[in-house]
C-alpha cells in the first residue's frame, strides 16, 4: 500500500475514532491488544482519548501497557478520572505508584484520591479488578472477552452501557447455552441489588441480610460500575458488624480490639462501668425501701433473685429480637407500639407459664401459700415489665439518633432489676399478713 492509501486510511481511522467513539471501542476490544495498541500509537494524542476511556479496563490496560510511554501518559491525564482510576485499580500498588509519578503532580493527586475509599466504606471491601460486559456485543463476542481474561470461578457477569453505567447482569449458564449471534442484552437480567462506593459497610451488610447474594456490584455517583463485593468480603464484614454489635452492647467501644493496649479499653469501658454503678445504686435503693419488710421475712432475701433473674432474661430475650428486626430493617420506628404489644404478650404468657413453676417449688420447699402468691404475681409482672423494656430501649436509642446497640444491656438491666426488686417486694409488703 502506497504512503497516500497509508494516510488516507490513518485519516478515516482518526475520524472515526472522533466521531464514533464508542463504536471504535468496541471495534477495539474485538482486536487483539497489540493490533489495538499499533492502531492508536499511529494517531495523535487527540484523537484516541475519547476511544480510550470507554473502553473495558481490562482491554484499556491491556493497550495502555503497549503503546509508547508518552501517549500513555497522555491518557491517564487526558481521559475521565473514572476511566483512569478503572484501569490504575488493575496494576499493583507497585507498579500504580509508578504510572502515578510519571503523571502531573496535580493530576496524580486527584486520582490517588479517587482510588482511596474511606474506612469502613463499600469501596474498601470491593475488587475493582472486574471487567464488565458491554451490552452491545453478542453472546459470541461476550465468551471471546472472557476467553481472553481467562477468569475462573466466574458465576456472573456485569453489564454496563456505552458510558460506562450498570445496566444488569448475566449469568454464565445462560451465556453459555444461548446461540453465539443472539444479542447479549436478550439474557441480561435485572441487578438485585447495588451498593455506592462510598455507602458505609453497614449497608453492605443489610443487603447481604436481605438477599442471598454472592456478587454485589459496587457502582459510584454517577452510577458507573466499578467493582463487585464477593462473597468472602461480604461474610467477613457481617461477622465483623455482629462482633461490633456484641461489645457495644455491653458497654465497649466499637473501635476496641483484643489487642488494644490497657490504656485504650480503660478509657473506653470506664465511662459505662461508672454509669452501670450508678444504675446499681438506684437498684439497692429500692431494697432498701423494703428494708423492713425483708427482716421481717427473711425468705424473700432467698428467693429476690430468682425474680430479678428471671425478668433478666426475658428482657434480654425480647432486646436480641428488637434489635435484630432494627438491624435487618425488619421493623422501624413506627412499628414500636405492635413489636411493645407483642413483647408485652409473650411476658405475660411466660411469666404465667414460669410463675406456675416457680409456685410449685417455692411450696414445696417453704409451705407457704402467702410466699407463693407474692412470689408467683411479681413473677408475671416483672417478665412483662422486662418485654416492654427489651422493646423500647433500641427502639428508643434509635429515635434519639443513637446506636441502636449502644449499651443497651447497662439500660434493660437496671430496668429489669429495678421491675423485679420493686414488684416483689412491693407485693410482698402488701401481702405481709399472709406471710406471718
Amino acid at each position: 500500500m502506497n504512503t497516500a492509501n497509508l494516510n488516507a486510511v490513518a485519516a478515516l481511522n482518526r475520524r472515526y475514532l472522533l466521531d464514533f467513539p464508542y463504536e471504535a471501542a468496541r471495534q477495539l476490544e474485538s482486536m487483539s491488544p497489540d493490533d489495538g495498541a499499533e492502531l492508536l500509537a499511529s494517531q495523535p494524542l487527540h484523537a484516541v482519548v475519547r476511544a480510550w476511556q470507554v473502553l473495558g479496563p481490562d482491554v484499556a490496560r491491556a493497550i495502555l501497557e503497549r503503546v509508547p510511554e508518552a501517549m500513555a501518559r497522555h491518557l491517564l491525564a487526558e481521559a475521565e478520572p473514572i476511566a483512569s482510576v478503572a484501569v490504575l485499580a488493575k496494576w499493583d500498588e507497585s507498579e500504580r505508584e509508578r504510572r502515578l509519578t510519571e503523571l502531573d503532580a496535580q493530576v496524580a493527586h486527584e486520582l490517588r484520591e479517587l482510588l482511596r475509599y474511606p474506612e469502613n466504606s463499600a469501596g474498601r471491601l470491593m475488587d475493582p479488578d472486574v471487567s464488565p460486559l458491554h451490552a452491545g456485543l453478542s453472546v459470541g463476542q461476550a465468551l471471546e472477552r472472557l476467553r481472553r481474561l481467562k477468569r475462573h470461578g466466574l458465576r456472573q457477569l456485569f453489564v454496563v452501557d456505552n458510558e460506562g453505567h450498570l445496566t444488569g447482569r448475566v449469568e454464565i449458564q445462560d451465556l453459555a447455552v444461548a446461540e453465539h449471534a443472539r444479542p447479549l442484552r436478550e439474557i441480561v437480567l435485572p441487578v438485585l441489588a447495588v451498593v455506592y462506593a462510598l455507602d458505609p459497610q453497614e449497608d453492605v451488610v443489610s443487603i447481604l441480610e436481605r438477599q442471598p447474594i454472592t456478587e454485589l456490584p459496587v457502582i459510584n455517583v454517577d452510577g458507573r460500575f466499578v467493582g463487585i463485593i464477593r462473597h468472602a468480603a461480604l461474610l467477613a464484614t457481617l461477622e465483623e458488624e455482629t462482633s461490633i454489635d456484641i461489645q457495644t452492647m455491653v458497654g465497649a467501644s466499637r473501635d476496641e480490639r483484643a489487642l488494644s493496649s490497657s490504656i485504650f479499653a480503660v478509657r473506653k469501658r470506664l465511662p459505662w462501668l461508672q454509669i452501670n454503678l450508678l444504675t446499681a445504686f438506684l437498684a439497692a435503693a429500692v431494697v432498701g425501701l423494703f428494708e423492713g419488710t425483708i427482716a421481717k421475712f427473711t425468705a424473700l432475701a432467698v428467693l429476690l433473685p430468682v425474680v430479678a433473674g428471671q425478668s433478666g432474661n426475658a428482657g434480654a430475650q425480647a432486646l436480641a429480637v428488637t434489635m435484630r428486626g432494627l438491624v435487618l430493617r425488619e421493623i422501624s420506628l413506627r412499628h414500636w407500639p405492635r413489636v411493645v404489644a407483642k413483647e408485652a404478650g409473650v411476658g405475660l404468657i411466660n411469666g404465667l407459664a414460669v410463675a406456675s413453676t416457680t409456685a410449685i417449688g417455692v411450696y414445696a420447699w417453704s409451705g407457704s401459700l402467702g410466699l407463693v402468691s407474692v412470689i408467683s404475681s411479681a413473677m408475671v409482672i416483672a417478665m412483662v415489665i422486662a418485654g416492654i423494656a427489651g422493646a423500647l430501649v433500641p427502639i428508643a436509642l434509635s429515635r434519639f439518633g443513637m446506636d441502636p446497640a449502644q449499651s443497651s444491656s447497662i439500660v434493660l438491666t437496671t430496668v429489669t432489676d429495678v421491675a423485679g426488686f420493686f414488684s416483689f417486694l412491693g407485693i410482698a409488703t402488701l401481702l405481709a399478713d399472709t406471710l406471718a
